[in-house]
C-alpha cells in the first residue's frame, strides 16, 4: 500500500508526538507500557497486539537504538537517555536523564533538551525511510545469530577479535553500526576489518563506525564478518569486559585469556548486569572458574538490548 504526502507527514507528526510522550517518567521503563506506546510507534518497532510488556519494552527499545545508531554521536547519546535505554540513564524522571546526559557531553541541560528534540524528529524521518521488520520479526533490519568473541589480556596490549553472522531481516541491508564491547567504546580504538566489509566512519563528535557490506543482503539471508579492536592503552580495559548490544543477539560466545602468569584470583559472569562497569558488587553476577591455561569460556543466549553480558575481574589491590 503507498502512502501519499500528506499521509506520510502525518504519520511523521504522530510520530514525533508519541515519542515525546514516552520520554516523560521512567521511558521505556515506565508502568503500563502498553499504553504509553502509541500506534505509530507500535507500528514503527512491529509491536504487536497480544506482546507482554517485556516485549513491547525489548522491541521500542531495540528499534529506537537501531535508528539512533545512525544519528550522530551527540544525538544517539541523547536519545538512548531520553528514553532510559542506557543502562546509566535508567533515571526515574526525564530530567534525571537530561542531566546525566549533559555530564556526559559535558554541555548544559537546556541544550541537551534540545538535542533530544533534534533526536527525535531524526528518528521519526528515519522511520519512515527505515523498512521495519517483517511481521513477527524482531525490529530493527538485521539481528546478530552467533556472537564469537576472544579476548587476550596476555599480551602487552589487549586485543578483542569478534566474528559475527548477522541475518537480514528486510531486503537491500548495506551497511551495519558497529557496536564496541566495553569499556573499548571510547577515543582513539583501533578497529580493524579482517573480513565481510569495509569500515566508514559516520560524522560527529565521536565518530560512529560502521561496516559498509561487500553487496546488499536481502530479508532472511546472512551475512559473516570478523572484527578486531585494540584499545590505545592496557589500563584501559580495566578490570571488566562487555557487550552492551543495541540489536537483538542470540548468541554471544565468550573466551577471554588471561595468561598463566597474571590470572586473577576471582572472576565473576555478568549475565544481564544493569550496570556495564561492574561498580555496583551487588550487580558482578556469578563466579566462574578459570581454567589451568588461564582461560574462561562463557556462552549467553537471547541477549536483551541494554544490558551487560560478560565477566569482571578482581583486579590488584581488591
Amino acid at each position: 500500500m503507498e502512502i501519499d504526502g500528506g499521509e506520510a507527514m502525518n504519520a511523521y507528526a504522530d510520530l514525533v508526538r508519541e515519542l515525546k510522550s514516552l520520554r516523560k517518567g521512567r521511558g521505556v521503563l515506565a508502568g503500563r507500557i502498553g499504553d504509553r506506546v502509541g500506534p505509530t510507534l507500535r507500528a514503527t518497532c512491529g509491536v504487536s497486539e497480544g506482546d507482554a510488556p517485556g516485549a513491547i519494552r525489548r522491541k521500542v527499545s531495540a528499534r529506537l537504538s537501531e535508528l539512533a545508531g545512525r544519528l550522530p554521536a551527540d544525538l544517539r547519546l541523547a536519545t538512548l537517555a531520553a528514553f532510559a535505554i542506557d543502562a546509566e540513564a535508567r533515571l526515574p524522571l526525564y530530567q534525571d536523564r537530561v542531566h546525566w546526559a549533559a555530564v556526559r557531553m559535558e554541555r548544559d541541560p537546556r541544550t541537551v533538551r534540545r538535542r533530544v528534540d533534534e533526536a527525535i524528529n531524526h528518528l521519526a524521518e528515519l522511520a519512515a525511510d527505515v523498512p521495519r521488520s517483517r511481521p513477527g520479526g524482531p525490529p530493527g533490519g538485521w539481528r546478530t545469530t552467533e556472537l564469537h568473541t576472544v579476548l587476550t589480556l596476555d599480551r602487552p596490549l589487549p586485543e578483542v577479535i569478534e566474528r559475527h553472522r548477522v541475518v537480514a531481516d528486510r531486503d537491500g541491508l548495506r551497511e551495519l553500526a558497529l557496536t564496541p564491547p566495553r569499556p573499548l567504546d571510547r577515543p582513539g580504538l583501533d578497529v580493524r576489518v579482517l573480513y565481510g566489509g569495509t569500515l566508514v566512519a559516520r560524522p560527529g563528535p565521536t565518530p560512529t563506525p560502521t561496516l559498509a557490506l561487500p553487496s546488499s543482503v536481502d530479508g532472511g539471508d546472512s551475512h559473516d564478518f570478523a572484527i578486531r579492536f585494540r584499545p590505545p592503552a592496557a589500563h584501559v580495559l580495566r578490570s571488566y569486559f562487555a557487550h552492551v548490544p543495541w540489536h537483538p543477539v542470540d548468541l554471544l560466545d565468550l573466551r577471554v585469556r588471561f595468561g598463566g602468569t597474571s590470572t586473577p584470583p576471582r572472576v565473576w559472569v555478568l549475565d544481564g548486569a544493569h550496570r556495564h562497569d561492574g561498580a555496583d558488587r551487588a550487580d558482578r553476577g556469578h563466579r566462574h572458574p578459570v581454567d589451568r591455561a588461564g582461560e574462561i569460556h562463557v556462552r549467553f543466549r537471547h541477549l536483551m538490548p541494554g544490558l551487560a553480558y560478560g565477566v569482571r575481574w578482581e583486579a590488584a589491590g581488591e
